[in-house]
Parts: structure tokens; sequence; C-alpha cells
């Protein structure tokens, strides 16, 4: 399975999204900024990171399925290690993901840190195997570094 093919990210500019803080007093949102360290994360993890999948029928090689339903990313504040990690550089204010790896969609943007989105569950992905999700710094800029998260693609269904 080739994982530069796999998921990769887009060079997007997007508007803003609002989330409010939770009835019980949760933590203000955090914009993300330049000059900033963050994390990817895929279901809350940075490091053996799973994605389930739902794939009916006999596995077979390069099958295709959906994700199941309820699964997040989110980025996270944190500094740039040799366990990997991004840099916003000196231009950015979001991170963006594309979920692409056979399914066209719109990239997921994140304009602040701990704010989850849901993982489409309309779009096609490996039912097996290991992948890349790419953390995308938006605007780049000559200073800004990805973060890439390895992921496990998991069926469920067998």
């Amino acid at each position: 399975m080739r994982t530069s093919h796999l998921l990769a990210a887009l060079g997007i500019l997007a508007g803003g999204i609002t989330a409010a803080p939770s009835a019980a007093g949760a933590d203000a949102i955090v914009p993300i900024g330049p000059d900033q360290g963050f994390h990817g994360l895929v279901n809350g993890a940075h490091d053996k990171a799973v994605i389930k999948m739902v794939c009916p029928g006999p596995a077979y090689p390069d099958q295709t399925g959906h994700p199941v339903a309820g699964q997040t990313l989110a980025v996270a504040p944190g500094a740039v290690s040799t366990k990997g990690g991004g840099y916003t550089g000196s231009l950015g204010t979001s991170v963006a993901v594309a979920l692409s790896a056979v399914s066209t969609g719109e990239p997921i943007v994140f304009h602040a840190y701990n704010v989850p989105q849901d993982i489409p569950t309309s779009i096609s992905l490996p039912c097996y195997g290991t992948g890349t999700i790419r953390f995308v710094p938006l605007p780049t800029s000559g200073t800004a570094v990805p973060d890439d998260v390895t992921v496990t693609f998991v069926n469920i269904a067998v």
C-alpha cells in the first residue's frame, strides 16, 4: 500500500469555525496561531492511532470500506519532538487534513486546538493495514512543518 497516496492534505484556505465551551465550564477555545507546535490526533491518539472500518464480505487486497461513525480528528498544542509533531510556521493560523485515499472530499480544517471533528463515514479508506494522515499548517510558509500520524485500519466486520 502506498502511504504517500493514502492520505494527503490539501493546501486550502478556509473560513473560521465557531465552537462554544460546554455548560460545565470547559476551557476557552484556543485559536491556532503562527509559530506554534502541534500534534495531530486520530481518535485522541498521536501514537498507535486506529481507525475502525466496516468492510463486509471476504477480505481481498486493496479492499476499501467506510469508517465507523463516532471517530474523530483533532489538533492539540505540543512541541515538535523526535516522536513527531508539527509547527505552524510564521504564517499558520489553521491546520488541514484531507482524507482522500480513495474518495474525494472536502478537507477538514481546524482553527482551534482540542476541537474534535468527525471522520466522515461517507469516505472510502483501506479496510486493513497502515497509512499516514498528514496534518498540514495553513497558510504554509518556509518554516511550517506538517505532522504525520501513522494509523492502523482495523476491519471490525470480520
